[in-house]
């Protein structure tokens, strides 16, 4: 989609639409990373890089949006919280798309070649860390609902435990990313040294996608709390 004609569509009726629209394109980023994976580890590497400018793109896209929301969220809209803090929610929303943009890029860049052993771990690890951004949009898109019931009553609780799920992913995260690199240790003697620092790079920052979908929750929960 041409970037005028998004960002001509970005602000609808409720200030909160473009906040929802941006993390629906970094999660949109991030869950290419399942497709892209899947190519990458049957070394299809047309069809890697065909995903990886998707990424790309949906990346560039939530930079447009969040640069519109900078521009044009109204200073003077009547909200029960700040809108500084809107914009600052923004900005953790992006570092999504940016770290599923670095991942892809390095992967290509090097063509790197797994250890088959690693696959099916290494698989599942990271359909836990999407699974975390998922949560995190879930969550991003009641805040229609919490700005009508000023953050507060059923709502807010309901809030608070899809929170407190998406905590609980970014916590299965980090165990499965322990798994994933004991099984790489027990082969890295086996494979050239650099390729093996960088595939520590990568499984680092699939666990770094959870961990920043993660700190989405953790700045709506200091919403609530406000």
């Amino acid at each position: 989609m041409p970037p005028q004609h998004l960002l001509s569509n970005v602000f609808g009726r409720s200030p909160i639409g473009p906040i929802k629209k941006h993390i629906a394109s970094a999660h949109g980023a991030a869950a290419l990373l399942e497709p892209f994976f899947a190519a990458v580890l049957n070394c299809d590497w047309n069809k890697a890089e065909a995903f990886q400018h998707q990424i790309i793109d949906l990346e560039e896209e939530a930079d447009q949006i969040k640069k519109q929301v900078r521009l044009s969220l109204p200073k003077s809209l009547f909200l029960p919280v700040p809108r500084t803090d809107l914009l600052e929610l923004v900005t953790v929303q992006d570092k999504v798309a940016n770290r599923a943009k670095d991942i892809a890029g390095i992967v290509i860049g090097r063509k790197m070649e797994f250890p088959e052993e690693i696959k099916t771990m290494l698989r599942r690890y990271l359909g836990c860390s999407i699974a975390t951004s998922a949560q995190a949009l879930k969550a991003i898109n009641e805040l229609d609902d919490l700005l009508e019931t000023g953050f507060r009553g059923r709502e807010a609780d309901h809030v608070e435990q899809m929170i407190e799920e998406l905590n609980a992913l970014e916590s299965n995260s980090d165990d499965l990313q322990i798994q994933v690199r004991r099984i790489l240790f027990t082969k890295e003697k086996s494979l050239p040294p650099v390729d093996v620092m960088f595939m520590y790079q990568v499984i680092e920052w699939i666990g770094d996608l959870a961990d920043r979908a993660s700190r989405v929750g953790g700045y709506l929960h200091m919403l609530l709390a406000r």
